[in-house]
C-alpha cells in the first residue's frame, strides 16, 4: 500500500505546478492533502480529478483558508470529517477514511508563527488533539495519521535547529508534545513517526523557507508526517521525500506498507 502526504498550499496553485501529473505517475493507494484553500465549487474542473480515484474534501468555512482533502483508489468504507471541536471542523483540518480495520487521515495541525495568538490557538488544538489521539489508541483499528503536524521533533529535523528554538514550530513545548505523542516519556501514547523507522539520516526535510534560497540550500524543517499506530511498525516497507519537481513549499512525503 502507498500513501502520499503533501501540504499542497493552495491545491489551484500546486495543479497549475504539475502536481496531478505526478500523482498520477505514483500509483498511491491513498493520498492525503493539507491547506487545500479552496472550496468544492472551485474544484469542478478536470484539472483536479485523478483518473481511478475517488476525491473527498473538507474546506475550511473562511473561504480561502485550509481545508484538506483525500484522493482514494479503493471507496472507503467510511469518510468522516472533523474531530469534534471547533478549532478543527470549522477550519478543515481533519478527514479519515476507513478501509476495514484499517484508518487513513489527513491532518492540518496549525502554525503558531504569526504570533502569540496563534501560538495559543495551536496549543489548544494541541490539547484537543491529544484527547482524540488517546481515544484512538483504545479502538481496535489500525491508523496512518498523514500531514502537516507543523512541528519539528527533534534536532536532526531542521538544518539550523539552535537558532530556531523560540521559534513556533520548534519550542520546548511542542517538542515535549511529540515526545508524549511518540510515547518517548513514560505514560506517553506509542503512536510511531513512521519515517524514523526506516530512515535516520540528517538533511531530510519536507518545508522550506521561500527566503535565502532555502530550498536550493536544503535549509529545512522535516513538519510533514505518517504517524502510524503501534501495529503498523513492522508494516512500514519505505519512505521517501520527493524533491524532483516543486509543487509547493513542502515536498510529498511517500510510504510503502506492507499490508
Amino acid at each position: 500500500m502507498r500513501i502520499v502526504t503533501l501540504n499542497v498550499n493552495g491545491l489551484r496553485a500546486a495543479a497549475r505546478k504539475g502536481l496531478f501529473r505526478w500523482l498520477a505517475g505514483q500509483e498511491a493507494d491513498v493520498i492525503c492533502l493539507q491547506e487545500i484553500r479552496a472550496a468544492e465549487a472551485q474544484l469542478r474542473g478536470g484539472a483536479f480529478h485523478l483518473p481511478g480515484y475517488h476525491r473527498y474534501l473538507f474546506p475550511a468555512r473562511r473561504p480561502g483558508y485550509s481545508g484538506v482533502a483525500l484522493y482514494c483508489r479503493r471507496r472507503p468504507d467510511r469518510v468522516r470529517a472533523g474531530l469534534g471541536f471547533a478549532q478543527a471542523d470549522e477550519e478543515g483540518r481533519w478527514l479519515e477514511a476507513e478501509f476495514g480495520r484499517l484508518t487513513v487521515a489527513t491532518l492540518y495541525l496549525p502554525s503558531g508563527s504569526a504570533g502569540p495568538e496563534r501560538q495559543a490557538a495551536k496549543y489548544a488544538f494541541m490539547d484537543a488533539l491529544y484527547e482524540a489521539l488517546a481515544a484512538m489508541r483504545r479502538r481496535r483499528r489500525r491508523y496512518v495519521i498523514c500531514g502537516d503536524w507543523n512541528i519539528a521533533h527533534k534536532p536532526i529535523d531542521l538544518r539550523n535547529w539552535r537558532a530556531n528554538q523560540r521559534h513556533s514550530g520548534f519550542l520546548p513545548e511542542e517538542r515535549a508534545w511529540l515526545d508524549r505523542v511518540f510515547g518517548e516519556v513514560p505514560g506517553g501514547l506509542g503512536w510511531v513517526d513512521g519515517f524514523r523507522v526506516v530512515n535516520q539520516e540528517g538533511g531530510q526535510y519536507t518545508w522550506w523557507s521561500h527566503r535565502g534560497r532555502a530550498w536550493e540550500r536544503n535549509v529545512g524543517w522535516r513538519i510533514d508526517y505518517q504517524v502510524l499506530s503501534p501495529g503498523l511498525r513492522a508494516a512500514v516497507a519505505g519512505a521517501s521525500i520527493y524533491r524532483g519537481e516543486r509543487f509547493s513549499d513542502h515536498a510529498p512525503l511517500v510510504m510503502d506498507y506492507d499490508l
